[in-house]
């Protein structure tokens, strides 16, 4: 439990954790609580507290072995951090604590199930990972390593499926009481792939099938899969890698959900649909959970691996989480709206109603770096683009411009201050047909999230523009007519 390398990093980050201050952070996205975050993990609800682990190296704002950092809240909002709950302290994950997932226990234990990684050179010479899952059993704060451990590893899995890309994986328990996992995998002909596997007490697993692959249509490898029911649908959610851009998709990383049907009885799923889950810049490695009340709610890292080379200048953490989203099926596609508990911190309320907007105008009242805004666009006839200016200021702004006669809507961060040449511009086409846009548009300090038309798309980005940059503008090329509805966030 309490190992030299696990008591190097709780002591590392109790010290350095609280050195920075509060208004250098985000006010209600979770960062590290010092270095470099990445995948959140185990997400779930346990005695009463929602607890947030997250990939984590304390020492370094870059990546490095991986720990397991920890956090708790009963609102989704409000986080407190924990000690570090794992580090590579063991033969069987002494290069890395990769992601996982948690699950309860029947005495009432948390059991955390993750990727333990080793390294090995192989016969030519090349050191390569060896991936292999394992478990941890705690209290909610200090874990034990059984020494079963691993519980699965390349001889569980099918023939010709590779040792060096097996990770991720979510365990739900079953309403038997047994346990299922998800966990990704690379094979010779399937390319990426969720496999199923079960455990009738969480520690001795079995392979069970394939639930959907890549087969070289999304990505070269899958990563950080989740399965869950969502208003009688079947959702296999994953992290494809490596994607050739077409139709909505961009290169590199990206979420994808695969929507579905599932037969049980025969651990069928079947594919119906595929969506992408932000059309915006930053946005990976999904985790979701089913709330006490019902609720599927998702978190997400709020970053993109292409970009993790630009950080803020002297900034002692890098990476975040996203506001927690629910989820839910419209029409066959999945809905996300920021989690109900942000409406209980709303304060002062202000309202602009029909607003004509001509050239580039500030409304009285409309602005600031942590907000949640609302706005209704209906551009006039002749309109060619409309314009929100976020995070602005004479040298810096982040822009939302919509053009009516395409249906793109376009981010663009380009002057948000950053520092390197990464992607800083990313296009949708707004669905359906109405004349009118929604948007719903979160800042909090380091990011904006902006809920198309109730959440029927997303785009979700990073900005390190400075915080006295604080003014939100709106500007047409023609006319348009708009509703701003602002409430500033008490925290």
């Amino acid at each position: 439990m309490n190992s030299p390398i696990l008591q190097k990093a709780r002591a590392y980050e109790a010290q350095h954790g609280p050195e920075i201050p509060a208004g250098q952070r985000p006010v209600y996205h979770l960062t590290p609580w010092v270095g470099w975050m990445n995948d959140p993990n185990g997400f779930c609800f346990y005695q009463g507290q929602y607890h947030l682990f997250y990939q984590y190296y304390p020492y370094k704002t870059v990546w490095g072995p991986m720990h397991w950092g920890h956090a708790v809240s009963r609102d989704l909002l409000h986080w407190e951090y924990l000690p570090a709950a794992l580090a590579p302290d063991a033969p069987f994950d002494q290069d890395g604590c990769f992601s996982g997932s948690a699950a309860q226990l029947p005495d009432g234990r948390m059991l955390l199930l993750y990727t333990g990684v080793r390294r090995e050179q192989q016969p030519d010479g090349e050191v390569r990972d060896i991936q292999t899952q394992c478990v941890a059993v705690g209290d909610g704060l200090n874990y034990e390593k059984p020494a079963q451990n691993p519980v699965l590893d390349a001889k569980d899995l099918p023939e010709g499926w590779s040792r060096f890309d097996f990770r991720d994986p979510k365990i739900w328990q079953e309403p038997d009481g047994s346990y299922s996992a998800v966990i990704v995998g690379q094979g010779r002909t399937e390319g990426g792939a969720a496999l199923l596997f079960r455990s009738a007490d969480g520690f001795h697993w079995e392979y069970v099938t394939i639930l959907d692959a890549s087969r070289g249509e999304y990505g070269v490898m899958w990563e950080c899969p989740d399965f869950f029911e969502l208003d009688g649908k079947q959702v296999l959610m994953v992290g494809p890698m490596e994607m050739h851009a077409r139709d909505e998709y961009h290169n590199g990383h990206c979420v994808i959900a695969l929507i579905g049907s599932y037969d049980p009885e025969t651990c069928r799923f079947t594919r119906e649909s595929v969506q992408l889950m932000d059309e915006g810049i930053d946005f990976y490695a999904t985790q979701t959970l089913l709330a006490p009340d019902g609720r599927r709610i998702m978190t997400a890292w709020m970053q993109a691996w292409a970009g993790i080379s630009d950080k803020p200048h002297g900034a002692k953490w890098f990476g975040q989480t996203i506001c927690p989203r629910e989820l839910h099926i419209r029409d066959g596609r999945i809905i996300q709206t920021p989690v109900r508990e942000l409406d209980a911190v709303r304060g002062a309320r202000v309202l602009h109603e029909n607003v004509r907007i001509e050239g580039e105008t500030a409304l009285e009242g409309i602005g600031g770096r942590v907000a949640d805004l609302t706005l209704t666009v209906t551009p006039e006839a002749g309109c060619r683009t409309f314009t929100v200016k976020l995070a602005a200021d004479a040298g810096h702004c982040t822009t939302l411009t919509y053009e009516p006669r395409t249906r793109r809507l376009t981010l663009d961060r380009s002057q948000a201050g950053f520092h390197q040449d990464i992607v800083h511009i990313r296009s949708c086409t707004v669905r359906g047909e109405s004349e009118t846009l929604s948007l719903r548009i979160l800042l909090d300090r380091n990011s904006v999230e902006v809920f198309i038309n109730g959440g029927e798309q997303t785009m979700t980005a990073c900005i390190y523009t400075p915080q006295e940059a604080d003014g939100i503008t709106f500007a047409a090329d023609g006319k348009a007519l708009v509703t701003a509805e602002q409430y500033q966030l008490s925290f």
